[in-house]
């Protein structure tokens, strides 16, 4: 302490004016040089506010730019919302997914069945727009009951062949058939062609579909009087009744004789633990059923993909209408013969010594198992997450 002291004490006058003289002249300098630089603007540097916003994010949470972006996992950046501050840059959430980045009025989410001309206005290329659609899942073998059937359908209907044996070219002997759309993939069944080529965007011109086998005998029915019947019953799923001198399964789909509509019926003791619910009521078969646009639209989405044969939803179409038991009926006026050809089962293949068909009728079982299975399983979950007893919802 003494020697500082003695070092401030023993400086002189003139000393210390240099050192202030220094230190403000220091001062001076420096204001001059920062003010004769032009001002750093981000605009001009054409740096984005988000990209500082980023960075800033990044240091808060320990990370760099990179290893932000790797952080989030590795979607698609074309499936990725854009800078919503860019407005040059179009992206609508409503639209369907895949086409936010495009303007509303440009996307066509529906399609149809109808045949364009190669040439010509587009605007002209339809006189007409029928307004239902009927499938038929056919082998050349049966020509002749198809034909005969496809005369039951007015040009209101837009006639769909889904062929399983692969020929396609011999369907020309018929002049409908030049008129008639062709799909053919070998071996598979009209539940399988239903899922992949009758998706509820591209059959929604249709105010009912018609998805039919190709053994039945249609001598006593007429398709346009079947859809005025439809109408004034309030029908969203329905079949025509069925011959009852054939073999019949249910009692539901047997044709009445003294109506035009039945929607309930009585069964054998102990089939039916509601007289409202399946195969009391809320009940059609699948071998020649119709549907609604809107029953399609749900039926579409219970199809399972890989269940190709369809049982079990006969007994889960009630699920699509409410309430069912009077939306789901039979039409006993315009009936149909269920003629029972096993030409879809003899595409199997014979396998430890069973008939092709053996193999085929024992798929159809299994597949009803697990249709179920599936089904009892998903709503279990559903009204398990929801806190809800599955035995006390409606419809169980």
């Amino acid at each position: 302490m003494g020697i500082l002291s003695r070092s401030v004490a023993g400086r002189k006058p003139n000393e210390t004016i240099k050192i202030i003289l220094t230190t403000f002249l220091g001062v001076a300098f420096g204001f001059l040089i920062g003010v004769s630089f032009p001002t750093l603007s981000l605009t001009k540097l054409n740096i984005s506010p988000n990209f500082i916003h980023s960075i800033d994010i990044s240091y808060k949470e320990g990370l760099t730019p990179q290893n932000s972006r790797s952080s989030k996992g590795n979607n698609s950046s074309s499936m990725q919302a854009p800078n919503l501050n860019n407005k040059s840059k179009i992206w609508v959430p409503s639209n369907p997914r895949g086409a936010e980045r495009l303007p509303p009025r440009i996307v066509a989410v529906e399609s149809d069945l109808y045949l364009r001309r190669l040439w010509g206005n587009p605007n002209e290329d339809l006189t007409s727009a029928p307004k239902y659609l009927v499938t038929f899942t056919v082998g050349y073998d049966q020509r002749m009951n198809i034909d005969a059937c496809v005369k039951k359908f007015s040009e209101n209907f837009t006639i769909l062949l889904f062929h399983y044996d692969g020929r396609i070219a011999e369907w020309d002997e018929f002049e409908w058939s030049k008129r008639a759309i062709h799909v053919s993939v070998r071996r598979q069944t009209k539940w399988w062609y239903a899922k992949r080529f009758l998706h509820p965007d591209i059959v929604a011109p249709y105010d009912y579909i018609f998805n039919w086998d190709e053994d039945l005998g249609v001598e006593h029915f007429n398709a346009e009087e079947y859809i005025k019947l439809v109408k004034k019953h309030g029908l969203e799923i329905s079949q025509p009744g069925l011959e009852p001198s054939k073999g019949l399964t249910w009692q539901m789909t047997k044709r009445r004789d003294d109506r035009e509509v039945h929607k309930i019926t009585d069964e054998k003791p102990g089939w039916c633990k509601d007289p409202h619910l399946p195969p009391c009521a809320a009940f059609v078969e699948i071998m020649a059923p119709v549907f609604s646009r809107d029953a399609w639209r749900c039926v579409w989405y219970m199809i399972q993909n890989d269940l190709v044969h369809g049982w079990g939803l006969d007994f889960a179409l009630r699920k699509c209408v409410e309430p069912a038991h009077e939306k789901i009926g039979v039409v006993d006026s315009q009936w149909i013969v269920h003629q029972s050809v096993p030409s879809l089962g003899n595409q199997g293949e014979s396998q430890n010594g069973k008939a092709p068909w053996q193999g085929v009728r024992e798929r159809c079982r299994k597949e009803w198992t697990m249709f179920q299975t599936r089904l009892t399983s998903a709503e279990n979950a559903y009204f398990g997450a929801a806190g809800l007893d599955p035995s006390n919802s409606n419809g169980h």
